[in-house]
């Protein structure tokens, strides 16, 4: 199943800025392969609905190391891993929000 969600805060940036929508591939059995560097948008308890890249799958524990790209991004060691039962889906197509330049 596919569903598409909308991009808030710059924990990502600048390749996915608050704005911009993100199609994921929601099929739950995929999750056990999921690749580093892979982008995926996932459920924290303490912190809601997020969007990282990954660092690393653990298939035994059946947990994802996440990270973000900008500064200000919740740390790898405050998230912890991430179990597979938290993650929405893994990104697959990524909608820019039009950028304005002058």
């Amino acid at each position: 199943m596919l569903k598409l969600i909308k991009v808030t805060g710059n924990s990502l940036s600048p390749f996915f800025l608050s704005g911009d929508y993100v199609l994921i591939k929601t099929y739950r059995p995929a999750f056990k392969n999921i690749q580093s560097g892979s982008t995926i948008v996932f459920n924290h308890p303490d912190y809601g609905l997020l969007i990282k890249r990954v660092l690393a799958n653990h298939p035994d524990s059946e947990a994802l190391q996440v990270a973000g790209n900008h500064e200000d991004s919740i740390s790898s060691q405050k998230l912890g891993l991430i179990p597979y039962s938290h993650i929405s889906g893994i990104v697959i197509f990524h909608i820019k929000k039009p950028r304005i330049q002058i």
